[in-house]
C-alpha cells in the first residue's frame, strides 16, 4: 500500500508565536483563526461575555497561575456555532456594552483575587461586531498562587489544564508555591512513628545497591540514623529522630506500612479480554504487593515480565530458543518506576497494573505535575523529590525527565505502537498504556488497503491501527503515538473523518473519534479511547433537562430487586448522605448504571449535583468504578462496584 505524507493545514501559529515573542497583543481575527483550526486551545478561551461571571474569573485565575504557559487570552463575544455539524466552528455574537464589560472585568480582577490581576483589555471589531480581547499575563512565581478569595485554598487556585479551568488541589499548591520553597509531602513527619518502624533489611538493601554502583560512597560508612537524616527519611522532632513519609515508604516495616498507608500497594490485575469486567463470571485475578519501594519495584517488574506473552526465535546455529517478552523489559521497568516515583501519596489508593489481552495499563493516583504536551521532553517535575533522589542514588530512576522518551523510543525500535499517557484530575490519576501490537506488519498493510485507495501518511495509518486495537482515538492520543503537535493531529483526524474512516463524537476538548462508515465491521461496539487525556470535571456531558427521567425508567424501576426497592427514597425526600451513598453502592452492585439511571431511581434527583457530590467523589475514593475506565466522559459511561 502506498504511504505518503499530507501537508499541514495553514494556520496562524507562526504569526502568533512571533507576536508573543515581541509582546504584541494578538488580534481577535488571529485568535479566532487559531480556535477554528484546533479542536482545543490551552491559551485561548472563547466566551459569550454578556456579563463578567464566575466562569470568566475562573479562566483569568487559571491563566494567571499556569506555570510556564506565559498567560493567555479570552475572546469575549464569540461562541461555538451550534449549527456547525462537527462543532469546530465559532460564531461571532459581539458585545452590546463593551465599555461596561471592560470596566467590570478590570474591577473584579482587582478585587476578587488574593492579589490584584492586571489584564490588558482591548475592544476590536470582527465581522462588524464589537469583540473584547483580554490578555491575562502569567503571575510572577513569588505571587502565586492566585486564587478567588471567596473559595480560598486550594479550590480557588484554578489551573489551566488543556482547554479547561480546573479547581486547585493540594498537589497544585506544591507546584504553585514552588517559588516559595515549601516542603513537599514526602518530607513530612508521620504521627505515632519512631525508628522502630524502619526495617533494617530494607536499609541494608539500599546499602548493597549503592555499594554496587559506588563502593567508595561516603554514606556507606554512616550509621543508620545519619543515613536516614541525609536521605531526608528522618527528622528530629522535639529532640527525637522520627521517620518521614519517604522513610516509611522506602524503608518501613510491613506493619508500619499497613498502619500508616493501608492502601499504598501495587495491585497486579489480570483481566480476560480487552475490556474491564468483560466477563462477569471471570472478572479478574489480582496479586497484591505491599512492601518497601525497593522490593515492590522488583516484584512488580518481575510479575509483569513473567506474565507477558512470550515469543521465541531459534537463530541459525543455536541449540536453544531465545525468549523475548512482548514488551521490552526496560519499558516495563521504567513504567513501574515512573508510577512509584510520581504517584500522589496523599491519595489513599493503590497503583494498578492491569494486563488485558491486547495491552498493559499502569494507573497511579495523582495527575502529572508536568504539562501533558511536555511529557517526554527534558526536565522532570516530581511531587516526591526525597523518594526520587533515593531511587536515583541506586540507578533505579533518573531525574532528567528522559524516562518517557526512552519508553517511546524503545517501543518504536521494536516495531510497537508508542505508549499513550493520560493525566486526569477527576479521577485524580495518571495512566500509561502499552499496546502489544506490532505496527504496520503484513496484516496491517493488507487491512489498510481494504479501507481506502487514498494515500495515507504513516501517522494516519498508525492512528487507524490504534483505533482498531483500542476502539477510538482523540487528539492527545494521536499526538502521543505520532509525537506531533495539536494542529497536525487535528488536521489528520479531520481528514480521516472526511474520508469516512472515522466518525467524530463530542466537541472541543471532549471530542474523540470512533470507527466511521468505511472503517469496516471490525468492531461491533466501539470502545472509547485507551486514553481520554484531560477528562472534564464531571464524568458525562449532562443534558439540559437532567432532572427528567430516562425513557426506560419504569422498566428499570420494576427490575430492581425487592431488597433494594423498598429502601428507595420517595420523590422529593432528602435522605441522609451516608444512607444515600450506601444505596448507590447497592444499586451499582446489582448492575452497571448510568448517572441518569441512578438519578431516576433515586426519586428523580437532579443529575449534575448527583455526579458532583456523590458519584465522582465515590469513584475517587475507590467505592465505585467506571464501567469504561479508559474514558470517564464517555457518553455511555456507567458505574459499578469494584
Amino acid at each position: 500500500m502506498p504511504i505518503s505524507s499530507i501537508e499541514n493545514m495553514p494556520g496562524a501559529e507562526h504569526n502568533s508565536l512571533a507576536n508573543r515573542r515581541k509582546g504584541i497583543m494578538r488580534s481577535a481575527e488571529d485568535l479566532l483563526q487559531e480556535l477554528t483550526l484546533l479542536d482545543e486551545s490551552h491559551r485561548i478561551e472563547a466566551k459569550r461575555g454578556s456579563q463578567v461571571d464566575r466562569s470568566i474569573m475562573e479562566t483569568v485565575c487559571a491563566l494567571s497561575n499556569e506555570p510556564g504557559m506565559g498567560g493567555g487570552y479570552l475572546l469575549l463575544g464569540v461562541v461555538r456555532d451550534p449549527y456547525d455539524l462537527f462543532s469546530n466552528a465559532y460564531a461571532v455574537e459581539g458585545i452590546t456594552e463593551p465599555d461596561k464589560i471592560q470596566s467590570d472585568l478590570v474591577t473584579q480582577c482587582a478585587n476578587n483575587f488574593n492579589r490584584p490581576v492586571r489584564p490588558r483589555v482591548a475592544v476590536q471589531e470582527l465581522n462588524g461586531k464589537a469583540i473584547v480581547v483580554v490578555y491575562v499575563p502569567e503571575a510572577a512565581a513569588t505571587d502565586k498562587p492566585i486564587y478567588l478569595k471567596n473559595l480560598g485554598l486550594p479550590r480557588g487556585a484554578y489551573r489551566r489544564v488543556g482547554s479547561t479551568d480546573q479547581e486547585g488541589t493540594d498537589d497544585d499548591l506544591i507546584a504553585l508555591y514552588s517559588g516559595h520553597q515549601v516542603d513537599t509531602y514526602d518530607a513530612a513527619l508521620i504521627p505515632d512513628t519512631d525508628l522502630s518502624d524502619i526495617d533494617p533489611t530494607a536499609l541494608n538493601d539500599y546499602r548493597q545497591q549503592r555499594r554496587a554502583i559506588n563502593p567508595d560512597a561516603e554514606e556507606l560508612a554512616w550509621t543508620d540514623e545519619d543515613l536516614l537524616r541525609a536521605l531526608g527519611c528522618a527528622k528530629r522532632d522535639n529532640g527525637e529522630l522520627k521517620p518521614t513519609v519517604a522513610g516509611i515508604l522506602l524503608f518501613g516495616t510491613t506493619m508500619a506500612l499497613r498502619r500508616c498507608f493501608p492502601l499504598m500497594r501495587i495491585d497486579y490485575i489480570r483481566v480476560p479480554g480487552k475490556r474491564w469486567v468483560e466477563n462477569p463470571d471471570h472478572r479478574f485475578d489480582t496479586q497484591e504487593i505491599r512492601t518497601p519501594l525497593f522490593t515492590a519495584i522488583r516484584r512488580a517488574t518481575n510479575t509483569v515480565r513473567d506474565e507477558l506473552l512470550q515469543s521465541f526465535s531459534l537463530p541459525e546455529g543455536a541449540l536453544a530458543r531465545e525468549d523475548e517478552p512482548t514488551l521490552p523489559l526496560r519499558v516495563v521497568r521504567e513504567a513501574v518506576v515512573n508510577a512509584v516515583m510520581h504517584r500522589s501519596y496523599r491519595i489513599q489508593g493503590a497503583i494498578q497494573i492491569i494486563r488485558y489481552a491486547n495491552r498493559l495499563e499502569i494507573r497511579n493516583p495523582g495527575h502529572s505535575l508536568k504539562a501533558e504536551e511536555q511529557l517526554g521532553e527534558p526536565g522532570s517535575e516530581t511531587r516526591n523529590p526525597k523518594i526520587a533522589a533515593v531511587l536515583h542514588e541506586v540507578n533505579i530512576a533518573e531525574t532528567k525527565g528522559s524516562g518517557i522518551r526512552a519508553m517511546c523510543e524503545l517501543m518504536l525500535a521494536q516495531g510497537l505502537l508508542p505508549p499513550t499517557f493520560e493525566s486526569s484530575r477527576r479521577p485524580d490519576q495518571f495512566v500509561a498504556t502499552f499496546l502489544f501490537h506490532h505496527f504496520l506488519g503484513t496484516d496491517d498493510l493488507a487491512w489498510l488497503r481494504q479501507l481506502t485507495g487514498e494515500f495515507l501518511s504513516d501517522e494516519e495509518a498508525r492512528a487507524l491501527v490504534f483505533v482498531r486495537e483500542a476502539g477510538a482515538i482523540d487528539n492527545a492520543a494521536y499526538r502521543a503515538i505520532n509525537r506531533t503537535d495539536t494542529l497536525n493531529a487535528s488536521s489528520h483526524l479531520r481528514r480521516l473523518r472526511d474520508l469516512g474512516l472515522l466518525d467524530m463524537k463530542g466537541s472541543g476538548s471532549r471530542s474523540y473519534y470512533v470507527p466511521g462508515s468505511k472503517f469496516g465491521p471490525l468492531l461491533q461496539e466501539p470502545e472509547p479511547p485507551t486514553n481520554s487525556h484531560q477528562p472534564p470535571p464531571d464524568s458525562h456531558q449532562l443534558p439540559e433537562n437532567s432532572h427528567q427521567l430516562p425513557e426506560n425508567s419504569h422498566q428499570l424501576l420494576s427490575a430492581i430487586p425487592e431488597s433494594i426497592r423498598h429502601r428507595l427514597p420517595p420523590p422529593g425526600s432528602k435522605p441522609r448522605r451516608p444512607v444515600l451513598r450506601e444505596l448507590i453502592v447497592e444499586l451499582c452492585r446489582w448492575r452497571a448504571l448510568s448517572a441518569e439511571e441512578i438519578a431516576a431511581i433515586l426519586g428523580g434527583r437532579e443529575q449534575k449535583p448527583l455526579v458532583r457530590d456523590y458519584l465522582t467523589p465515590m469513584v475517587e475514593e475507590g467505592v465505585l468504578s467506571y464501567r469504561i475506565p479508559e474514558m470517564p466522559n464517555h457518553p455511555g459511561q456507567r458505574y459499578i462496584v469494584p
